[in-house]
This record gives C-alpha cells, structure tokens and sequence, in this order.
C-alpha cells in the first residue's frame, strides 16, 4: 500500500493544472494515467483543428482573388496527404510541448488504470494506492449514437480524424454543435462534399432564435445542412447511404460529431456508493468541485460532462488542486465564453439568451450587422449578425454573435461582462477606424437606444468636476 497527500486520475488538461497547485505545498503526489499522453486540446481537439481550419480557409479564400485582381486562383488545387501530414505535424509540435514540460516529474507518473475499491483507496492493477485526497480528471470520449455502432468501419470520430492519410471524397457530419460546424466547413471549403445533420435546428451553440434562424441561412449558402436526424441506415458496397428526412444522400464516411461523454465509467464508482449507470455523473459542489457524497473526492475537467473547453478544465484542475492543498475556498468561475472557429467565427460571451429567458431576466437586445459594415466590406467578409443583451439599468449580460473576427469581439465583452461595465462605460472607451469592432459599438448604441437610463450628450467622457 502506498500512502499519497494527493492522487490525481488522469493526465490532461484538468489533471495537469491540478498537479502544478499540488506540487506548491507537497511532494507526496502521484499522476495516474495509462492512456495517450498529451492532452485532448493538443492531440485531437482545440489545436490540430484549428490548423486543418486554417489550410482550408486559406484555400477558400481564392475564391476573392480575382475580385481583388488576383489573377490565375483557377489554377490552385488542394493535396489533401500533405495537407493531413501538416497538420499531423503541427499537432506533433503541440503535443511534443506538454509531453517534454512532464519530465521534471516523471516519476509521480503511474501507467497504470486506475478503480476505486474504497473511497480513500484506489487500486492500480498491481499496486494499491491510499490518498487523503483524490482528482478525478479522466476527460472524455466521443459518444458514437448506437445506431451508428453496427456501421463502425463508415466512422470516423473527432479523436481519429486527424490520423487520416486522405480525405474522403462524401463525408455525412453528424451533429452541428461547435466541433460538427467547423470540420464540416473546413472539410468543405478542402474540396470534400459534405452533409451536415443534426436532430434539432439548432447550430453550435446558439440559443437566440433570431441568431439562430441568420447563421443557418448564411451557413445553408456553403454547407448543405439537414435537420431532423437519421432515419435509417444501409450499406452499399463500399458506401453508406443515410436516409433523412428529406433526402438520402451516399457517403463513404460518417464523421461523428454528436458530443463526448464522461470518462468515469471505469472507476468503479459504485463500489463507494456513487451511482453511474447510463450517463450519470456524480454531483459536485461548481464553487469547489467536490463530490458532494465524498468531499475528499474532485471531479474536474470534461470528465464533469459540462462546458468540455479547455480553459475550463484547466481552470477547474487549478481549484481542485488548490483545494486539496488548503482549507476548502470556493472560486468564482470566470465569466462563459464559446467560441467556434467557423468563418465566419460563432461565439457566446456572458449570459445566453436562453439563459436570461428561461430566467425570466428582463432584457433588451442591441443588433448589429455586418452586412455593410466598413471593415467588414474591405476584407470581403461582409457577412454576420451580433446581439448584446442588457439589463434595463444598462448593465451588459451577454451576446451571442455570428460574424467576422467575433473570436476577439466575443473576448471584449466576456471582459466588460466580468467587470460589470454599462452601456455608456463602455460606448465611452475607444473605438478604432476601420475596425471590426466599429460593430460592436454600432449594437451597442442600439441597446442605449432601447433602455430607460439617462443618456449624456456625448459618449466621451467628461473631465472629474466639469
């Protein structure tokens, strides 16, 4: 039996950034993973699908070059081997940077599995482990539905895409949450014909219906997308035809893109009384990310089931791991923040509009769009949709948005969210020309126009005592 401060489960993002706040005050710790070392963001998520983004936006984008006076983008083409093997490499290099940051404590690290047989006691294949406190940062998986289970030589998931040697000549994406949006659109614009699925008409995210009903209009003019789910499925030699609900389309690979789960299921959790048949996961405390049956216990990162982005996980590691470490403090998590690398970008900062709705959260919405916007029009990006919400008292709560460069715009207001800024504050900072951000002001001048609050003269402000 070996007698640790600290056990952490599990090697990724959530774990990584636990064992750092661990490491401060003790030494006696271990790290259990026997999976892929790497992270899910640097092998399979965030980064080598912002680097297949990237190829494919700039191929995409030949098709503005005679426009600008470019001439001869007809004779451009796509290698989709060397385009993978890029992207390997670059994944390759992202991976190599958290792997090589492990040596230094190498030897916490156990290759082991990992089951609980007692809740201070974990078993390692060969070795028992007993811990005071214990993170469980396990991450997540693809969920794969099962009636697609029986057709599992047609799939492909979003943890093996990026091992392809070759694209596909007709790929069906299933789900057209963040992750289905941007590989569908990227392997799109890279010459792969694409069809988009998804059971309800909802995309990426967005909960504003107005929003909701621009993008998948605007989205409809590339990508061809199809609501309802799959009504059936039958193989044809060497491809898979999918029936929907309007349409049955031939495919040769399916790309799965319907959401991960939880990895917990093999902790044996049952085993300390915690019940999690089906898709259960453990209740926690969200201030502390204690499990609220066994509080020396942490769930963290994706294994948690909710907001899977990295910046969450590491931040939720960084609680778990400081709270093991300390007397117990609650955290206030930071402002939400969703942000898909479609083009044009998808992101959600603050309060979602069905968040204030369902709360029954009095509101206004200031709209801008970027159809005639100046910096839009000169990047020939002249295409997008923004709406902030505000309290009656000016107080900005949220904005979910469509539309060029709104991966930054979304970063600006989850900060003057976090502040708590109003209205006129923010109308009263700087505001460059010709920027994008000349958007976001333009909405935001909407939303003071439709709120009871005193509005001065000028939006600059004054000097203190004038």
């Amino acid at each position: 039996m070996r007698e640790v401060d600290v056990a952490i489960i599990g090697a990724g993002s959530a774990g990584l950034s636990a064992r750092r706040e661990v490491a401060k005050k003790t030494d006696n710790y271990v790290v259990i993973d026997p999976g892929i070392l790497g992270t899910t963001c640097a092998r399979v998520g965030c980064m080598p699908s912002k680097v297949l983004i990237q190829a494919a936006n700039d191929y995409h984008r030949r098709f503005k070059f005679k426009e600008q006076g470019i001439i001869g983008s007809e004779q451009l083409s796509v290698d989709h081997k060397q385009t993978m093997k890029h992207v390997r490499s670059l994944r390759d290099r992202f991976v190599r940077g958290v792997t090589e940051s492990m040596d230094d404590w190498s030897e916490k690290l156990i290759r082991k599995h990992a089951r609980f047989i007692e809740p201070h006691t974990l078993e390692c294949e060969d070795e028992k482990i007993k811990a005071k406190k214990i993170i469980i940062a396990t991450g997540s998986k693809p969920h794969v539905p099962q009636q697609f289970k029986s057709f599992e030589n047609f799939l492909i998931t979003t943890d093996d895409i990026f091992e392809l040697e070759d694209l596909p000549k007709r790929v069906l994406v299933l789900g057209l949450g963040v992750i289905g949006v941007e590989l569908g659109q990227a392997l799109h614009r890279l010459g792969v014909e694409v069809y988009g699925v998804n059971r309800s008409r909802r995309v990426a995210g967005i909960t504003d219906p107005v929003l909701n009903d621009y993008t998948i209009k605007k989205l409809s003019e590339e990508l061809s997308l199809f609501f309802g789910g799959v009504e059936k499925l039958e193989k044809k030699g060497d491809s898979l035809l999918v029936t929907l609900k309007d349409k049955t389309v031939e495919v040769d690979k399916v790309l799965i893109a319907s959401g991960r789960k939880s990895n917990i299921a093999s902790l044996n959790l049952e085993s300390i009384g915690i019940d999690c048949k089906v898709d259960n996961v453990p209740q926690i405390d969200e201030c502390t990310f204690q499990l609220q049956k066994h509080p020396h216990i942490f769930l963290t990162g994706d294994a948690t089931g909710e907001n899977q982005i990295l910046h969450e996980a590491s931040d939720e590691g960084k609680i778990a791991g400081y709270n093991c470490v300390h007397d117990i403090i609650e955290f206030k998590t930071r402002t939400p923040l969703l942000i898909a690398f479609s083009d044009p970008n998808i992101a959600v900062a603050g309060a979602s509009y069905k968040e204030l709705f369902d709360k029954k959260i009095n509101f206004a919405i200031g709209e801008v769009s970027f159809e005639g916007q100046g910096r839009s029009i000169v990047k020939l990006k002249e295409k997008g949709l923004l709406r902030i919400y505000g309290g009656q008292n000016g107080e900005i709560l949220g904005a979910e948005m469509f539309g060029p460069d709104c991966e930054h715009i979304a970063h600006l207001l989850s900060w003057v969210i976090d502040r708590k800024l109003n209205v006129l504050q923010v109308l009263a900072m700087p505001f460059y020309h010709p920027v994008v951000e000349e958007g976001l002001r333009t909405a935001l001048r909407d939303l003071r126009s439709k709120l009871e609050i005193d509005v001065p003269e000028l939006e600059i402000m004054p000097l203190l005592g004038e």
